[in-house]
């Protein structure tokens, strides 16, 4: 009898519970009914400073058609894909749940924003490069690879 219970607090211990996401101590609900003069304080002095400056129409436009994106996408399943060129666009909490393709300078990579992204830029999600894939040294690495016999 004893050992079941014990058995059951063990499980009960390994089953961890999800952390509550939070940004700057404030959940995702209260960040979602902020306005966005409440939200600019708590994001840091280079994207309050962008703020500040303006919302020029780009980034408008594309918030506009993440939210069109959202509307019309069926309930439980993710809206459709909205590419931009805005790499320099920070992530506000009204974007999370939304898939962003981000333009990398060759393809848009498809971003599904999380609520951990907020206050973070597009670009840091879309790599521009492709990492290096060290292995054997290519002709013209060094100067005795410059001498290839001819047969």
């Amino acid at each position: 009898m004893n050992a079941d219970i014990e058995d059951e607090n063990s499980r009960a211990a390994k089953m961890r519970a999800f952390r509550k996401f939070t940004f700057r101590g404030v959940d995702l609900e209260q960040l979602l009914d902020m306005s966005s003069e409440q939200f600019v304080e708590l994001v840091h002095a280079r994207a309050r400073r962008r703020f500040h400056r303006g919302m020029t129409r780009k980034p408008m436009g594309l918030i506009k058609k993440l939210r069109k994106a959202k509307k019309s996408a069926p309930e439980g399943e993710k809206p459709a894909v909205v590419k931009t060129h805005l790499r320099n666009m920070i992530i506000v909490p009204e974007m999370v749940g939304s898939v962003v393709g981000v333009y990398n300078g060759k393809t848009f990579n498809q971003v599904e924003v999380k609520a951990e992204m907020i206050g973070h830029y597009l670009g840091e999600f879309s790599i521009t490069y492709k990492p290096v894939k060290h292995g054997r040294p290519g002709i013209g690495a060094t100067h005795s690879s410059r001498f290839v016999p001819l047969k």
